[in-house]
């Protein structure tokens, strides 16, 4: 294999982690049939027979918010501490976004600074909304202005969105409510200015960035339309678009990296395998996928640019 994969969207998912979920009531996650099995084992092994060199891991859906703002710190650092403990056991393997406990700004600040300074994070990952508190929320703004101060990489993953009991229609919510509530929040975050306030961050949108490709001509219609004229922005929403990062976790060929390709430009393109909710045959199959397509770029295969990619982003050279 020409290159070794980096993995933006790869997932833990330890025992202790499990049964604090599952007695908080998360016994069918986001409306799937059960937890997946998941081992650092297991995880090296993937790794090692597709080829990824590294694997950046975060804690996906729900979170480590399940209603109490005390227990939730408590798990946020429990689960950073044991993830910075596997990228010290495996070097070069493993990275560490960070989990915060939102919507609890304050604590959310601390476990920010202990994560960075602490356990040498390579950046935070942000569930799309906590307990209907979505990203452009003026409440985090204090969350924000610190990420940005520290030139943070900010990997965003969808959630069960607020209204899942209606519009979910009993399905599991990773299948179709996971692409929007990624475009509600990446949505909000432009109309809020979040983005424009605070251009130092650099954000990854999850699985080829949901329904935005498709909904950016008239995201940028309507915030033209409805953006008060005392509070201009320097980017439009397509601009704001093409400066975030994109991962290409899910079924990326044949249909969403197409699409996606006409809103960014291909060094916006990271690989993501989504491993472990994505079950392993499946994520060897959509590396396969990945392999066999056609790179945008000349000299190039989807694995060495995307992994260029992600080393510049990583690196915090790619400005």
């Amino acid at each position: 294999m020409s290159s070794g994969l980096i993995d933006v969207h790869a997932h833990l998912l330890p025992d202790f982690y499990v049964q604090q979920a599952t007695a908080a009531g998360h016994t069918h996650p986001d409306g799937m049939g059960s937890w997946p099995s998941w081992s650092v084992q297991a995880h090296l092994e993937l790794m090692d027979r597709n080829g990824i060199e590294t694997a950046m891991l975060s804690m996906s859906s729900p979170g480590v918010h399940f209603g109490d703002d005390k227990e939730a710190r408590l798990l946020a650092r429990r689960v950073n501490e044991y993830t910075a403990e596997l990228t010290r056991d495996h070097p070069g393997r493993f990275g560490n976004f960070a989990s915060v406990p939102l919507p609890d700004v304050d604590r959310a600040l601390e476990e920010i600074a202990f994560a960075f300074d602490e356990l040498s994070a390579d950046g935070v990952a942000l569930l799309t909304h906590t307990h209907g508190v979505y990203l452009g929320d003026r409440r985090l703004a204090p969350v924000f202005a610190e990420l940005d101060c520290r030139r943070a990489v900010v990997f965003l993953h969808p959630t069960s969105p607020v209204c899942w009991e209606q519009s979910a229609l009993g399905r599991p919510r990773p299948m179709v409510e996971y692409i929007f509530d990624t475009a509600r929040t990446v949505t909000d975050l432009i109309m809020a200015g979040v983005l424009t306030r605070h251009p130092n961050m650099q954000v990854i949108v999850p699985h080829c960035g949901g329904a935005i490709p498709v909904l950016a001509d008239r995201i940028n219609e309507f915030m033209g339309l409805f953006l008060p004229e005392q509070e201009p922005l320097a980017l439009d929403a397509v601009q704001q678009l093409r400066g975030l990062y994109y991962d290409m976790a899910g079924t990326a060929f044949p249909r969403q990296v197409p699409a996606l390709l006409k809103l960014v430009d291909p060094d916006r393109a990271l690989f993501g395998s989504d491993y472990c909710w994505t079950p392993s045959p499946l994520a060897d199959a959509h590396i396969a996928a990945i392999d066999a397509a056609d790179s945008p770029m000349d000299g190039t295969t989807w694995r060495s640019l995307t992994s260029a990619n992600a080393k510049r982003l990583l690196s915090g050279t790619a400005r």
